[in-house]
C-alpha cells in the first residue's frame, strides 16, 4: 500500500506541474514602465504602424513600412490614389507640392530597450532619426545638406510631412494627424536612442524651446513615464524635434 501511495503522489505532483499555465502577468521595468511576457516595454505597443515588433538583446526592433495612413496629396499617382489620395487643404498659402511621390520604404529601427544619456551626444544623420506611432520616420531638423528647412517647409502637406527623393515619407516637425487623434500632449514615438518623444504641450502648457535644454528635451513625469523620464517635445520654432545630437547613445536604423 506505500508504494501505491507513493506512486499516486508522484503523479498528482507531475498533472499539477504539467497543468501550471504560463505566467502572462506582465513585469515592472525601469521608470515604472512594464513588459509584456514578449518582454516588449508596453509602452511600445502604442506604435500601430509597426508591421513587426520584437526584443533583440538589448534592443526593441521595430519594423515599418513607412506608408502614412492618413491622406496626402504625395499618395497623387500611386497605387493607393484611390483611398489615400487628397488634394492639399490646409492652412499654408505658400504650399507648394514637391515632384515625389509615397513609395513603400521597408525600415527596421533597433531602439535601446533601457535607454541612457550618452558620455559624447553623436549628432543626428540625415535620414531618419526616429520612428512615430504611425510608423512614419522622424527627421531632424535639416533638409538636404544641413539646409534650413525654411524653404522645404512649404512642401509639407496637410499633416506636416511629405516624401523624399526615393518616395520614403516622414516628418520633420509636429505631426498633426497624431498631435489631432492622440492629443497634443501625447506620446508621438521616440528617437533612436529611446528616448520618448512628445507632443507641444505638457501639463496644459505649450512647451517652447526655452523650456527644453539643447538637445530639445527635458526630464519630467509623464502619462507613460510616471516616475519621470528624458523625453524630446516637439515645438513650432527650430529645431523643432531634436536640437545639439542624440540625448542618448543611438541605436540603428537599416532599409
Amino acid at each position: 500500500m506505500k508504494k501505491t501511495f507513493v506512486i499516486i503522489s508522484v503523479l498528482a505532483v507531475a498533472l499539477v506541474t504539467g497543468c501550471k499555465k504560463e505566467d502572462t502577468t506582465p513585469s515592472t521595468t525601469n521608470n515604472n514602465t512594464t513588459t509584456d511576457p514578449s518582454g516588449i516595454p508596453s509602452v511600445y505597443k502604442k506604435i500601430y504602424g509597426a508591421t513587426d515588433m520584437y526584443i533583440d538583446g538589448d534592443y526593441v526592433v521595430i519594423k515599418v513600412n513607412s506608408l502614412p495612413d492618413h491622406k496626402s496629396p504625395y499618395y497623387l499617382g500611386t497605387t493607393w490614389a484611390s483611398e489615400k489620395y487628397e488634394a492639399y487643404n490646409g492652412t499654408n498659402g505658400s504650399f507648394n507640392l514637391n515632384p515625389n511621390r509615397i513609395a513603400q520604404s521597408n525600415l527596421t529601427f533597433r531602439i535601446p530597450k533601457n535607454p541612457k544619456v550618452a558620455g559624447n551626444h553623436a549628432a543626428t544623420p540625415g535620414g531618419p532619426i526616429g520612428v512615430s506611432l504611425n510608423g512614419v520616420p522622424l527627421f531632424n531638423q535639416y533638409a538636404a545638406m544641413q539646409a534650413p528647412l525654411t524653404n522645404e517647409i512649404n512642401s509639407f502637406d496637410q499633416y506636416n510631412g511629405h516624401p523624399q527623393q526615393q518616395g520614403q515619407y516622414h516628418y520633420h516637425i509636429e505631426p498633426t494627424y497624431l498631435t489631432a487623434n492622440k492629443g497634443k500632449d501625447a506620446l508621438i514615438g521616440f528617437l533612436l536612442d529611446g528616448f520618448p518623444v512628445y507632443g507641444p504641450i505638457e501639463n496644459g502648457k505649450t512647451i517652447t524651446n526655452a523650456d527644453l535644454d539643447v538637445y530639445h528635451g527635458h526630464t519630467t513625469a509623464t502619462a507613460d513615464y510616471p516616475d519621470g523620464i528624458y523625453h524630446y517635445h516637439f515645438t513650432t520654432e527650430n529645431p523643432y524635434l531634436n536640437g545639439d545630437g542624440f540625448y542618448g547613445t543611438a541605436g540603428t536604423v537599416t532599409q
